[in-house]
This record gives C-alpha cells, sequence and structure tokens, in this order.
C-alpha cells in the first residue's frame, strides 16, 4: 500500500481561503494554484454582480468551458476503449457519459453541492434541477485554466470515469429518449408532436419515417422497421440537439 502525501505550499498556509484549498485538495488531489478560479465556478448567476453590461461574474463561462472538455476526454477514453466500435455505438456511449443526469449525479458524489453559492430565496420553490451538474462542469474548466489540459484530463479519467462512472452499466443500459423529451417540453410548456411521414412495406419489412416538430418546426428524422424505436431515435436526436 502507497501513502500519497500532499505537501502543502506555502500560499495555502497564509491564504484566507485555506478552508477551500483544503477541501478542493481532497476533491481533485492536488491543491489549486488560482484559487478565485475555484470560487467563481461554483457562483451561480442567481447571486453574481454584473461586471460589464450583460456579462455577470457567474459560472457560465467556466461551464461552457468545461462542458467543452469532458466531451474532448470522454470521446478520446471512448475511441481508445472501444477500437472496434462504429461511430454510432461510440455517440451513445458519449451522451450517456456527459448527460445533465449523469453531470448532476457526479457533481453530488463528489459533494461539490456544498461549495455552490446561490440564492436560496429564490430557489426555495423551484430550484433548477441543473444547478449541480453545472457547477461540475465549471469545476473542470477552473482545473483547465488552472492547471491545464492534461491535468483536467487526469482528473477526469482517474477521480470521474475511473471511480464514479460504471463502464458495463452504461453500455448495457437504455435511455428512453422519448420520456426524457416528453418530460422537457411539458416543463418548458412547448407545443409538440410525433409524425409518421412515410411508411413503405415490401415483401419482407416495414419501415417507418417519422419526424418530430416543435412549434410546428422539425427537430429531427429517423427511420426503422419499428415505428417505436423511430420515436426513440428521432427523440434522442432531438434531446442531443435541444441539449435536453
Amino acid at each position: 500500500m502507497t501513502l500519497t502525501i500532499f505537501k502543502k505550499p506555502l500560499r495555502v498556509h497564509f491564504s484566507p481561503e485555506k478552508k477551500l484549498h483544503e477541501s478542493l485538495r481532497n476533491i481533485l488531489g492536488f491543491y489549486p494554484v488560482n484559487i478565485t478560479l475555484y470560487q467563481l465556478a461554483f457562483r451561480h448567476s442567481s447571486v453574481a454582480q454584473e461586471i460589464k453590461k450583460g456579462v455577470k461574474d457567474s459560472n457560465e463561462r467556466l461551464e461552457f468551458l468545461g462542458d467543452s472538455i469532458i466531451g474532448s476526454v470522454v470521446a478520446d477514453y471512448l475511441f481508445k476503449k472501444f477500437p472496434y466500435k462504429d461511430e454510432g455505438f461510440l455517440t451513445k456511449m458519449r451522451s450517456k457519459m456527459v448527460s445533465r443526469a449523469k453531470h448532476n449525479q457526479i457533481a453530488l458524489k463528489l459533494g461539490l453541492n456544498a461549495f455552490i453559492e446561490s440564492n436560496n430565496d429564490r430557489f426555495r420553490v423551484n430550484k433548477p434541477s441543473s444547478i449541480n451538474g453545472d457547477a461540475y462542469e465549471a469545476l473542470i474548466g477552473a482545473i483547465y485554466l488552472d492547471k491545464g489540459y492534461k491535468q483536467a484530463q487526469k482528473f477526469i479519467l482517474t477521480r470521474i470515469i475511473n471511480v464514479h462512472i460504471d463502464m458495463d452499466e452504461v453500455e448495457t443500459k437504455e435511455i428512453d429518449f422519448k420520456s426524457k423529451f416528453i418530460e422537457w417540453v411539458q416543463k418548458e410548456k412547448k407545443e409538440y408532436r410525433f409524425e409518421t411521414i412515410n411508411e413503405t412495406a415490401n415483401a419482407t419489412d416495414k419501415l417507418f419515417t417519422v419526424q418530430l416538430l416543435v412549434y410546428n418546426e422539425i427537430v429531427g428524422t429517423a427511420q426503422h422497421i419499428s415505428k417505436k424505436r423511430a420515436e426513440q431515435m428521432v427523440a434522442e436526436h432531438a434531446c442531443i440537439t435541444l441539449e435536453i
């Protein structure tokens, strides 16, 4: 058994944010250099101050950056782990691993909810379901800016995928994208409909073409010999396109 000893930098000893440094070291495996990046990563827009017209010092920009980095690391990981799987399989696996629900789950497992700054009064009734996952993505953005891509990649691989993601479960678990999509449109109070626009048949099978519309705008089309499967496929496409 190897005992890892973290050498505490002098900046941590004299930092007014010493407690945050220590807490983050336990999560990240290293001491942050620029602690203000991590403070920003946990600051929700509900408590952010406007620093420029239309721009707030919230975690939204870091969230955007972190989301891209996670997608890149996961894509590289899957490409190497499954060398003989096609693009469709890899896309589905990535979608499961970087879904909003998965990011929320990871954030709670890491205990990031304890660090988030938000307006509790504002969210007393309806707290955004993505607030924890957003903080996780912003944290990855902070790691990238503070320590570089390699460190962000190492954190995602060793402390997220290896510890908190069961790859066998991800591979075998099917997501009900239709239910997921319907739940979203109902919550957002949007009009939608699935339409079978073509149904062809030959001597051996049928082929259904289904399109999905939101406010009469087509968001996806899919074909399959099963109408239910075609609806699932077009709903999956819509979830990815609309970032649900």
